[in-house]
């Protein structure tokens, strides 16, 4: 980091001499023009205050790289041969620096990866561009490639001095990994409430204070599914697994990208998942991916302030206490520090720095605080979010841990309580004849109102009993059954769905609908595979119990990485933190930016 940090310096001081190193006398025909080099950085090292040495060696970096752009634009503009620059991980740079690969742009993706595979023995990975995934089977130029594109390489897992078998076996570990957390939110944010959450498990959505967020249904999905992948990501960002994490994070961020914007200001998970993909950036030595991450750290800046509002007073009213999220502007200004010392501006890298260890000395906890309150019952976790949030206040910090405790305490209550009635208003419409799926959907879609769900249950079954007939209806009469079940609380193009694939069957398409809680999954929309043998015998009912099985096994995997304690995202030891302060801190000395 050091190196760029004195690269954009000297790029700066060459943009403002309008000095060219690609050309004439810097650059010839015979290569370098040592003597002009070497005068250069004389004129410049005490400018810069770095050694001479330090600043040829830039030079001369910043020269070779412009010489290779050149070429590679002239290389482009003749044949259409794009030049790309590879980031292989630190581990496997083999020496090089800086790597390079020509292309053509209409190839896809997995075609790179083959040459990545065999120029650096990388078997297993990803390929990252501006953040995001690129996908093996879709052309470079369709997913927005361009020449000089940077393009950063994930290594999956460390291969070296495994067998081939188990290498696959380790590969196909990964992407199992992937599906079965893909798979086991898909489940969860299918699943709205109306079951008993004991025996099937849901997700539900709140704010700072705990409190549920009414949320669209499509979004809602897409919102679960997000804040699955960006949990699963920060549970293996703290085994330090920062390649695997990424990989999971950028799937949430897909995600993310599907909530309408007026959602993702009402909650901090999506400027909280920004700063996480910039930490792994760091962590993984790809900070020139630079632009990417500059933006993503202004989205979270951005989002922090809608959320929290100005100088935290919205929190403050939702939540009484603002101390705990100091720690997310910590990394924030941390990484800030370090993507403007990367760019050369030492200046704003300090005014960060200043203002990360303020907030790092004010975050850092006094143990024999912490050992006092632990004394009191509370854990760990419950200590350091507390003498945060109170400013190492540890009488208040114990108030505020206990009146925390008491509001859970008030909400699982209240969930009890509210469950209870749920189950007494679920017995009584099963004692009135009505199947007790159908009673739980109509009970979810009154908020628990027996007597509304009692009316929904007769218009589902009077609508089920005004069309006996097999004809195809007329476009009249087709708009009346859309109307008929939209009027049942069911979302119209589920329902237009569901009349197509029962061909407009209105009661077939109303018991298709209860059956599936208002949505209709992926497996029912595609033709069924057909029978391998006529007298093999029936085994739907094995099949329905194993599927069962397996969404229950992949739902508690799943699970096993959502925190117990909502604000677990704002508890951690600094000790990393920390460690790259030093750094931060030390580059800054090194470039003499650092003042009494």
């Amino acid at each position: 980091m050091a190196e760029q940090n004195i690269q954009s310096k000297l790029v700066t001081l060459l943009k403002n001499d309008k000095i060219q190193l690609w050309n004439p006398p810097y650059t010839t025909e015979n290569g370098v023009g040592q003597e002009q080099m070497h005068e250069l950085a004389e004129k410049y090292a005490p400018r810069v205050d770095i050694p001479l040495v330090d600043v040829e060696v830039a030079l001369e970096s910043i020269r070779s790289n412009a010489v290779q752009k050149g070429s590679g634009n002239k290389l482009f503009r003749e044949t259409c041969i794009a030049t790309l620059e590879i980031l292989i991980p630190r581990d496997e740079r083999q020496g090089r620096r800086k790597n390079y690969l020509e292309t053509r742009l209409d190839v896809t993706a997995q075609d790179i990866m083959n040459r990545i595979t065999e120029d650096f023995g990388l078997k297993h990975i990803k390929l990252i561009l501006s953040g995001k995934q690129l996908i093996p089977d879709k052309r470079l130029d369709e997913q927005k490639v361009k020449n000089n594109s940077k393009v950063m390489v994930l290594k999956l897992s460390d291969l070296e001095g495994k067998t081939l078998a188990e290498e696959e076996e380790r590969r196909r570990s990964q992407d199992e990994s992937m599906q079965r957390t893909q798979k086991g939110f898909q489940i969860l944010s299918e699943r709205d409430g109306s079951e008993d959450p004991t025996t099937t498990p849901f997700l539900e959505i709140a704010d700072q204070k705990g409190n549920p967020l009414v949320i669209p249904p499509s979004e809602k999905k897409a919102l679960i599914q997000a804040m699955g992948f960006h949990e699963k990501g920060r549970a293996l960002m703290k085994r330090r697994q920062y390649e695997a994490a990424l990989c999971h994070l950028l799937h949430a961020d897909a995600e993310f990208n599907k909530c309408g914007s007026t959602l993702l200001s009402t909650v901090d998970n999506f400027a909280v998942l920004q700063l996480d993909i910039v930490w792994c950036h760091r962590a993984l030595e790809s900070l020139s991916c630079l632009e990417d991450s500059k933006q993503r750290l202004q989205q979270a800046e951005d989002c922090f302030l809608k959320c929290y509002g100005e100088r935290q007073q919205r929190l403050l009213q939702i939540k009484g206490s603002s101390g705990g999220e100091d720690v997310l502007f910590l990394r924030l200004y941390l990484l800030q520090g370090l993507l403007a010392f990367h760019e050369g501006n030492d200046r704003i890298a300090k005014e960060r720095l200043n203002k990360v260890e303020d907030l790092y000395g004010r975050l850092r906890l006094d143990t024999d605080k912490l050992d006092m309150l632990m004394g009191l019952g509370f854990s760990a976790q419950e200590a350091r979010l507390g003498l945060r949030a109170c400013h190492g206040d540890v009488n208040r910090a114990a108030e505020h841990i206990s009146q925390r405790r008491q509001e859970k305490e008030e909400m699982r209550s209240r969930e009890r309580e509210k469950r209870r009635r749920r189950q007494e208003g679920l017995g009584t419409l099963v004692e009135l004849g009505f199947a007790r799926r159908d009673a739980a959907r109509a009970l979810h879609q009154a908020n628990g109102d027996v007597d509304k769900a009692y009316g929904i249950l007769l218009d589902a079954s009077e609508a089920m009993q005004a069309s006996t007939s097999t004809a195809s209806p007329s476009e009249p009469n087709k708009q009346t059954m859309i109307d008929q079940l939209g009027y049942l609380g069911f979302d119209r193009e589920v329902v237009e769905a569901a009349l197509r694939l029962t061909d407009w069957d209105l009661p077939q398409a109303t018991q298709l609908l209860l059956e599936n809680q208002g949505s209709l999954p992926p497996e029912l929309l595609s033709p069924s595979p057909p029978s391998t043998s006529p007298e093999e015998p029936s085994t739907s009912s094995d099949s329905t119990t194993g599927t069962a099985s397996l969404d229950a096994d992949l739902v508690n995997e799943v699970l096993e990485d959502i925190p117990q304690h909502e604000e677990d995202y704002l508890d951690g030891t600094l000790d990393e933190e920390g460690e790259i302060i030093a750094l931060l801190k030390s580059y800054l000395e090194r470039t003499g930016s650092t003042s009494c």
